[in-house]
């Protein structure tokens, strides 16, 4: 029996062994995990809150328990009783490791909290509301007449308004009465898309809101929009928090492969999560959450279906079926959101099994049916969502680009968070690298930065590092990390039977490994094999433009996506940020009702391409592993952008060992 054990933490991704009897606290300290802790390990503030992911991780190969922690202790069960610690909520400086372990940091925990980057693009949208609100002077009840208030004002509204043959929601009847009666007969009422009366106030009314929610594997973002003028009154975001249950999409689908009926574990979390948002979004905008009348949402096919609370599983193997394809319409209550009792959700359709409503909200919002220009529509994520086509044809396809882009697999990788590296820049002649961090405006070798906490390197600070020592010369064709360079930079250093470049010499230490470029090159080829498939099947060499969508693909810079091989050829201008398209495509089918009709017919017409039964893909997937490609010499890119001369990196590699001593300043 060992006297160690595996630790692992979530969101993060980092691992390591450590002694029985190491606390938590500790165990994420010497990994560089971002756990916060204010009262240096004594118990008494309680930011180090974790819990641990309970069952089988087949991934990591453990077992883990909530007993792999040692029990609570005095220090532990006092301040639970005098401040009150949630029900699996554990304190990380008190809880030490008696087994393995796999460790959930939720976001409140995290110091440098994640920034979720979602904000509401600026998009063109005619208000159309689906929810309008109508004020009425209803006449009052007569002795001997029939008529009840529901009939009422209905007449009222046929009379007023032109509303005939409208229902109402049973649930609306109470707050019909009492408006009537609290209004001396002067009432608005909302009607939903011209047919059903979902809410009721007295007097004249006139604040009605909805939320576009976007809900990505690895964030939920959230506009809350004024659907009298449309205007967004607030954006908020967070971490989704089913990630405990998997970093990536096949991961969650496999945890309940695993744990029969968890499914109503992850929708509730997602749903929990939703309900937060909006409360948070209506407080941030000042609103009332009962005048929220309308939420549109959009996701991939699996969020999508543990959002309603379908079983996934199906989605994990071929056929890849489908439970629903269509919109889904629904009360928001049955999502469990804290709005108005008779407000509506709209969920976008899907397009197809790995396709999801959010590659609907991408098409709605770039509306590559709607030209002659031939569009490439990337939507980089977890799972790349790939749209090829304009108004005659559109073809669709998934890849299963893996978490790489979002930093997990990479050594030194995080997600968004103020001090991670964003922007890199490395001189060809001296092999030094500039850098830029977020939160702070200035570069590396700029006045300002001096102060800068760094803590990582985010998946654009990634895709940047690896094209710029591509283009210096020190990551070669196939992808390796030269060591011959090693005598011209100190910053090249043996690490075992490769070498790693030293991007950040601070505290921590930041490198770039070999097999950081190795799972960097398997998520870049994966998805230009998707994009490449997609042009063949179309029968075009190359598009005339490509648009990269989703949080990470705003942030890429086109030429280094470029240089990498993320994508096909293209003359670098042509290449342009999407931004939040998927959540843009959600504000304008909250916004505009005929958006709906419309994006429900162009997705039945879209051509679906399944990567994972094409043979092809395979082989676009390996030339697509040299960097940028083996075979496409990338000639347009090549007019802009000097590519170095295509090697492999020689032999010998260093000998096995530790990394040496004596590293860049």
């Amino acid at each position: 029996m060992t006297n160690d054990a595996l630790v692992v933490f979530t969101p993060s991704g980092r691992r390591g062994r450590f002694e029985h009897g190491t606390t938590v606290l500790e165990a994420a300290r010497r990994l560089g995990v971002d756990l916060d802790s204010v009262c240096g390990g004594r118990g008494i503030c309680g930011r180090c809150q974790i819990e641990v992911s309970e069952g089988e991780h087949a991934k990591h190969g453990i077992t883990s328990a909530a007993t792999h922690l040692t029990p609570a202790a005095e220090l532990e069960a006092r301040y639970a009783a005098d401040r009150g610690l949630a029900e699996r909520r554990r304190l990380g400086c008190t809880a030490s490791v008696a087994g393995d372990v796999v460790i959930d940091v939720p976001p409140e925990s995290q110091l440098y909290r994640q920034v979720v980057r979602k904000e509401a693009d600026a998009h063109p949208i005619e208000i159309d509301p689906v929810v309008r609100l109508y004020y009425v002077e209803v006449p009052g009840a007569e002795l001997g007449v029939a008529a009840g208030d529901l009939r009422r004002v209905r007449e009222a509204l046929a009379i007023e308004w032109d509303l005939v043959d409208l229902d109402a929601d049973a649930g609306v009847l109470p707050d019909l009465q009492r408006a009537l009666l609290d209004g001396s007969g002067a009432i608005t009422v909302a009607v939903h898309d011209g047919s059903t009366i979902t809410a009721a106030w007295p007097g004249l009314h006139d604040r009605a809101y909805g939320i576009a929610f976007d809900i990505g594997s690895t964030t939920v973002a959230g506009h809350l929009c004024d659907l009298l003028t449309g205007d967004v009154l607030a954006s908020a975001g967070e971490m989704n928090p089913q990630i405990r249950f998997g970093e990536d999409l096949m991961s969650r689908v496999s945890y309940v492969m695993l744990n029969p009926g968890s499914e109503k574990d992850l929708t509730k979390v997602v749903r929990g999560c939703l309900a937060k948002l909006t409360a948070e979004l209506a407080g941030s905008a000042g609103v009332e959450r009962t005048d929220i009348l309308e939420v549109t949402l959009v996701g991939n096919p699996i969020m999508h279906h543990l959002l309603l609370g379908i079983d996934p599983t199906p989605l994990g193997g071929a056929p890849f079926a489908l439970t629903v394809d269509e919109a889904v319409r629904l009360p928001a209550k049955e999502l469990g959101l804290p709005v108005h009792r008779g407000a509506r959700a709209y969920v976008l359709p899907c397009i197809a099994g790995h396709v999801g409503a959010d590659s609907a909200g991408v098409i709605l919002s770039e509306g590559p049916h709607l030209g002659e220009q031939v569009n490439l529509i990337v939507d980089v994520g977890t799972n790349a969502e790939i749209v090829l086509g304009n108004r005659d044809r559109l073809l669709a396809a998934s890849s299963p680009t893996g978490p790489a882009f979002e930093g997990a697999q990479i050594s030194c990788g995080q997600r968004a968070a103020p001090g991670a590296i964003e922007r890199v820049r490395i001189d060809p002649d001296t092999l030094e690298p500039r850098l830029r961090v977020i939160g702070t405006d200035a570069w590396s070798d700029e006045p300002g930065f001096a102060e800068t906490h760094v803590t990582g390197v985010c998946g654009s600070g990634i895709i940047e590092a690896i094209a710029e020592l591509h283009l210096a010369g020190v990551i070669t064709t196939d992808g390796t990390i030269d060591g011959a360079v090693a005598n011209r930079t100190a910053r090249v250093v043996p690490d075992g039977r490769t070498f790693s470049y030293v991007l950040w010499s601070g505290e921590p230490e930041l490198v770039i490994t070999q097999n950081d470029v190795r799972q960097i090159q398997l998520a870049k080829a994966a998805l230009y094999a998707g994009c490449a498939l997609l042009m063949e099947r179309y029968g075009i060499e190359h598009v005339d433009r490509i648009r990269l969508a989703g949080a990470f693909g705003t942030h890429i810079d086109p030429v280094h996506a470029l240089v990498l091989g993320l994508v096909p050829d293209c003359e670098p201008e042509r290449v342009t940020a999407a931004g939040n398209a998927a959540g843009t495509g959600a504000r304008i089918a909250l916004l505009n009702r005929g958006a709906r009709t419309e994006i429900e017919e162009v997705v039945r017409k879209v051509e679906k391409v399944e990567t994972a039964v094409e043979p092809r893909f395979q082989e676009y997937f390996v030339n697509a592993m040299a960097i940028p490609h083996d075979i496409d010499p990338y000639p347009r890119l090549g007019k802009q952008v000097r590519l170095p001369a295509r090697r492999s990196a020689p032999s010998p590699r260093p000998a096995r060992g530790r990394r040496r001593e004596g590293r860049a300043a």
